[in-house]
């Protein structure tokens, strides 16, 4: 799957399934880049054909109503742009 790396402090695993048009997506990658983390993020709709199909069924097994963004902080699942939930998810 074509994920992007943003090089930052490791704080675990940390995925982003975002959407390339999705203004919450983007104002997501910003706080994970003003935090400095590592991260892995793909926008879902960019993919096509077996990628596009893979990366929406690990969507809907994070997050069954496949919404946008959805972010994956050491297993935990946290779905839109909720600052807070964020930075206690990577303090733990």
């Amino acid at each position: 799957m074509g994920m992007i790396h943003v090089a930052g402090e490791n704080k675990g695993s940390i995925v982003l399934y975002a959407l390339s048009t999705c203004v919450w997506c983007r104002k997501m990658k910003q706080l994970l880049d003003q935090l400095g983390v590592e991260y892995h993020y793909v926008d879902v709709d960019l993919l096509q054909g077996e990628e596009k199909t893979k990366a929406t069924a690990e969507v809907k097994k994070l997050n069954p109503r496949c919404s946008f963004p959805t972010l994956s902080i050491n297993e935990q699942c946290i779905v839109g742009f909720d600052e807070k939930k964020i930075e206690e998810a990577l303090k733990s």
